[in-house]
Formats: C-alpha cells, sequence, structure tokens
C-alpha cells in the first residue's frame, strides 16, 4: 500500500487500483503505464512540481501525452513566474520518488492544479505513488482529496 491507496480507501472513495511491471528503461513513465495498462494516454495524469518565484511549491496534474504550462500555472497561482522544482526537494516534501509521485496523500499539502481536461473523462489514471501503480479515479474524486483546482495548465 501506498499513503494515496490508504488514503483513498480510508474515505471509502471510489477508486481502482491498477499495476504493472515497470521497466526502469523506459523514457517517460507516463507513457510507459499508457501503454502497458492499454490507456489513451490523454487519461493518464502524470505529477509534476513546479516553483514560484517566493519558493511556494505547487502540483501540477497534466495528461501525460503533453507537457506542464509554466506560464499558466504560475497564472493560476497568482505567481509572476514558475519554474519546475528540484527534483530532490519534490522527492523531500512529497514522501515519493520521482516518477511515482502522487497528486494524493503527500507528505506536506501543497496546492494543487489539475488540468481542465481531466474533466472530460469519466475516469482518469493518476500514479499511486510508487513505479508500476496506477490509482483510477474521477477527477472530481481527485480534487476533492487534493483539495485541487482546475485550470488550462496543459500544453499538447
Amino acid at each position: 500500500m501506498t499513503p494515496a491507496i490508504d488514503l483513498l480507501k480510508k474515505a471509502k472513495a471510489e477508486h481502482k487500483v491498477h499495476s504493472y511491471t515497470h521497466d526502469p528503461k523506459a523514457p517517460s513513465y507516463g507513457l510507459e503505464a499508457a501503454e502497458k495498462l492499454n490507456l489513451d494516454p490523454a487519461r493518464v495524469f502524470k505529477t509534476l512540481l513546479a516553483a514560484t518565484e517566493k519558493g511556494e511549491l505547487l502540483v501540477a496534474v497534466v495528461p501525460v501525452a503533453g507537457s506542464l504550462d509554466l506560464k499558466a500555472l504560475a497564472h493560476a497561482a497568482g505567481a509572476k513566474k514558475a519554474e519546475m522544482a528540484d527534483p530532490n526537494q519534490a522527492q523531500r516534501t512529497t514522501g515519493y520518488l520521482v516518477g511515482g509521485i502522487s497528486p494524493l496523500g503527500q507528505k506536506k499539502r501543497l496546492r494543487t492544479f489539475i488540468d481542465v481536461s481531466a474533466k472530460q473523462f469519466p475516469s482518469i489514471h493518476v500514479s499511486a505513488g510508487r513505479r508500476g501503480l496506477e490509482l483510477e479515479l474521477s477527477s472530481e474524486t481527485l480534487a476533492i482529496y487534493t483539495q485541487g483546482q482546475f485550470a488550462a495548465i496543459g500544453r499538447e
């Protein structure tokens, strides 16, 4: 179990856990999950951490098929600019390893932004907190348990 799965189970939130054998040589953990679980990459979301000019860490949840628009994230967060967070800082703050960072069950609650494209699907997939483990849940459930807000932060 991971803190993300424990959180959803404790809350009795509707979700499914999917697992696959992770290849450490995979160039993209998110695209690997989509491929191995036979999913549309638009429905598989990666969790990225960014830092504002004031040093606030933000969580961004965007489709694995695209990238994070840092300007749009900064705007959504009311910041002047944002840049990708240091991977070691991301790991220390969330309690998860890079490539397996879940938006749920992080050690420290951070402001979370979910790309609006998530709303078009009945369910989406996010990391369950370990490489090779994915959570399937509705975007609304994700927003509730991360206290996240929807914003146009993804780029194709």
